[in-house]
């Protein structure tokens, strides 16, 4: 097994001095010192020495930093617009670093950027090779048992996410689960340590067989999550089972953890438990329908669907179990958060409810123009004003519903057709039936208007052609520039 000679750069505003494993790299030695090795990043990360350190003495990886205040040409040419960005060289060729921002994920990504896809492995590196990250695939074969190509595939794909390594050779070492050959195990540093790929699927194994059997043993049990390992939470699509414990109540989290850990297994690969700072995240607490001021607390998070399942009452083994077998049936309904609707919706801007969903879109009469927005969003803020004189514009059409949901205070309900990624969203519900449709243009105030025009099924305001109609707004329009 080869480790490839790698650099990583630092680009951006440094607050402090670097130490020396970290290379400084101006214009002038930019070339010599990243455009002739095999790997390199280019970033700025707090934990970049650490990481530095680390990989110039094991793997021979160099990391290194540019400081843009003074290397403006350097950065320009290489299109760093923002601080902090990262870049991978290979081989003088630069790729945007989508790696973790901590120490250890610095490592463990830039291990694999240094290796091929697949790596030989032989009976003296194999001890280490398996130990080498915190999830390792290796697949084990002969001459008379050839490892399958989509082993080989398969790394191609994912080989940002797992090290990945080929053993042919004789002896075969010590192998847990006593496999045949050929096989394929997953060699992993938590719970058990190891998962071997069913033997008498792998001669008809496919790359989607493969990444499920990674997906379900590449996860601990229960693991604590953070914003560093929640997209890898995220990428496998099950529900989360939150238990939010008080990181100074170390014997009551210990306690609990051990006691949903038999849970956890046997519903392993349906449910993901985790555990999670209830003091440092109470607003990611808040954000599921934690109240937020007591602790342990239970949630199950559906990402697919955007629900959530708060536990009510005391956290116990058993009051987890009964929750949990009661999720698993489709017994519990989501928690659905909701304001409390206007006595009267006497503004242009319709403000909608979680609990008022079915009031405004039950009516299929109306065509309707909904934002689901966040009040800390500049986007949002932006488009606040337009936005209102939108609705002002569509007052005195009965037919045309111009709304308004904060996304952080109502939940958008399970029978909605969509979720909400991300602020602010537009949504076109036109009359007579519940599809919506997504506004992308521009959020200019002629712009949304003519998408309306464009998007509504009925028909203008009672008595007014749409001649008429378009003359008034002219008018208007006029009146409002004199005023100026």
């Amino acid at each position: 097994m080869k480790w490839h000679a790698a650099v990583a750069i630092i680009a951006g505003i440094l607050p402090v001095v670097l130490a020396s494993d970290v290379i400084d790299l101006n214009e002038n030695n930019f070339k010599d010192e990243i455009l002739q090795e095999d790997l390199a990043l280019v970033d700025l990360a707090p934990h970049y020495e650490e990481a530095a350190s680390e990989l110039k003495g094991k793997k021979n990886i160099k990391l290194a930093k540019v400081d843009c205040t003074a290397e403006q040409t350097l950065c320009s040419e290489y299109g760093v617009n923002g601080y902090p960005t990262l870049k991978v060289f290979r081989n003088g060729s630069p790729t945007d670093y989508a790696g973790p921002r901590k120490a250890d994920g610095i490592i463990s990504y830039m291990i694999k950027q240094s290796l091929p896809a697949v790596s030989d492995v032989t009976l003296d590196s194999h001890a280490d090779f398996i130990k080498a990250d915190k999830v390792v695939l290796v697949a084990y074969g002969d001459s008379s048992h050839p490892i399958p190509q989509v082993f080989d595939d398969y790394a191609n794909i994912a080989r940002d996410s797992y090290l990945f390594g080929r053993y042919t050779g004789s002896p075969l070492p010590v192998l847990p689960g006593s496999p045949v050959l050929p096989a394929v195990i997953l060699h992993k540093s938590f719970d058990e340590g190891f998962a071997v790929f069913p033997s008498d699927e792998l001669s008809s194994a496919t790359g989607d067989s493969l990444a499920e059997f990674v997906k379900l043993n590449s996860v601990p049990l229960m693991d604590e999550i953070s914003p560093e390992n929640f997209g890898m939470y995220a990428e496998q699509g099950l529900p989360i089972a939150y238990l939010f414990v008080d990181p100074e109540d170390l014997p009551t989290r210990d306690i609990l953890i051990d006691a949903i850990v038999p849970l956890a297994k046997e519903l392993k690969g349906k449910i993901n438990f985790v555990y999670i700072d209830a003091v440092k995240f109470v607003d990611h607490g808040k954000s599921l329908n934690l109240p937020g001021d007591v602790w342990p607390s239970f949630v199950v998070q559906d990402l697919a669907q955007q629900t959530k399942y708060p536990l009510t009452g005391k956290v116990t083994k058993e009051s987890v179990e009964q929750f949990m077998r009661s999720f698993i049936d489709g017994e519990i309904a989501p928690s659905i958060k909701s304001q409390s609707a206007p006595a009267t919706q006497d503004h242009p801007v319709y403000k909608l409810t979680a609990n008022g969903w079915d009031s405004l879109f039950g009516d299929l009469q109306k065509d309707i123009f909904a934002e689901f927005y966040a009040p800390w969003c500049g986007h949002c803020q932006r488009l606040a004003p337009i936005w209102d004189t939108l609705a002002e514009r569509y007052e005195d059409d009965p037919n045309i519903v111009i709304a308004q949901m904060d996304a952080t205070e109502n939940d958008v309900p399970p029978q909605a057709p969509f979720r909400v990624q991300g602020f602010p969203t537009l949504k076109f519900r036109p009359a007579g039936g519940n599809d919506f449709v997504d506004y992308g243009g521009d959020r200019s105030l002629e712009s949304l208007v003519e998408f309306v025009e464009q998007s509504r099924k009925s028909t203008g305001r009672a008595g007014v052609t749409e001649e008429e109609e378009e003359e008034e707004w002219a008018d208007e329009e006029a009146v409002s520039h004199d005023e100026l």
